[in-house]
């Protein structure tokens, strides 16, 4: 916040008819000095292939790379990394790029996404976390729902990246918890990035027909989870399963719905909703993405 802002704020807190509240201005003078406040956003990755394709998807990604302020560094929770019964960090200072699929173009296998690591980052976050102990990845890189990403968001690849595992060993609800004890993070230039799809079912690909109209049952559960996000429904995200058959064919397996839950579960409550894309590809997939960031 500019100093002479900042003073007017002040003298703002301190009474009168447009006096704000004290936490209000408490979160105001903490966060003096130490720039814009991150958001948390979310990508429907889909395809590996989107990383080397120019489509409207990857398009709205380059987008987004023009519009958000530079972060210090970018925390990113794939459907990718899953560590039973731990929750890990990544600390290497130069990240791999992780080429964790098969059956693809030998072009895809070339691309490298170079960004830094950020140890420093990694364990400040891990020592925020408290519901748990969370250990250092000292091997893992950047896996495909990581650098997929990022290399149409920051194509120059010099924004440090991190990663933090999905553990499998935990609920929706401990996952989102989880979440919440790295709100602050964003406060100190860290972006939180989750990575997976809000539907991702594999075996119900539709290859014969990818254009067609998406399931029924796959426009249903992209359309709660539309609602919940506009509602800010956090209840209803952790809960999803309540949606019974739905929220099953949505996702046989839930690590590519556990991203979305560590994008709202860092929200705050000043942030505001705002779509990046959105669309139902091969008939179970989502590619629903958004951000929520401060007005």
């Amino acid at each position: 916040m500019h100093r002479r802002r900042f003073l007017g704020v002040a003298a703002l807190a301190s009474g009168g008819a447009f006096a704000m509240r004290l936490t209000e201005f408490r979160q105001l003078a903490e966060h003096h000095g130490k720039g814009p406040v991150m958001p948390s956003i979310f990508i429907g990755h889909g395809s590996p292939m989107n990383a080397i394709q120019d489509n409207a998807f990857t398009r709205s990604l380059a987008r987004l790379g023009e519009r958000l302020d530079r972060p210090k560094a970018v925390l990113v929770v794939s459907a990718h990394w899953l560590t039973p019964g731990r929750t890990l960090v990544a600390v290497h200072p130069r990240p791999e790029t992780i080429h964790d699929f098969g059956g693809f173009p030998r072009e895809l296998y070339q691309v490298r996404y170079p960004a830094p690591g950020a140890p420093e980052a990694a364990r400040r976050a891990a020592g925020m976390i408290t519901g748990l102990q969370v250990h250092e990845g000292h091997e893992m890189g950047l896996d495909h729902g990581a650098w997929s990403v990022l290399k149409h968001i920051w194509p120059a690849a010099d924004v440090p990246v991190f990663q933090m595992s999905l553990n499998w060993g935990l609920s929706t609800a401990g996952h989102h918890a989880l979440a919440g004890e790295l709100k602050a993070l964003r406060n100190d230039g860290i972006l939180v990035l989750g990575s997976g799809n809000v539907v991702h079912n594999l075996g119900r690909l539709n290859w014969t027909a990818p254009d067609a109209p998406a399931y029924d049952w796959a426009q249903e559960f992209d359309a709660f989870v539309a609602d919940r996000l506009e509602a800010g429904d956090h209840q209803a995200l952790i809960a999803y399963r309540s949606l019974g058959a739905v929220a099953d064919l949505a996702h046989p397996t839930n690590d590519h719905y556990l991203p979305l839950l560590y994008t709202v579960g860092t929200a705050g409550d000043g942030d505001v909703l705002d779509r990046i894309h959105s669309g139902l590809e091969m008939g179970s997939i989502s590619m629903r993405s958004f951000m929520l960031a401060r007005s």
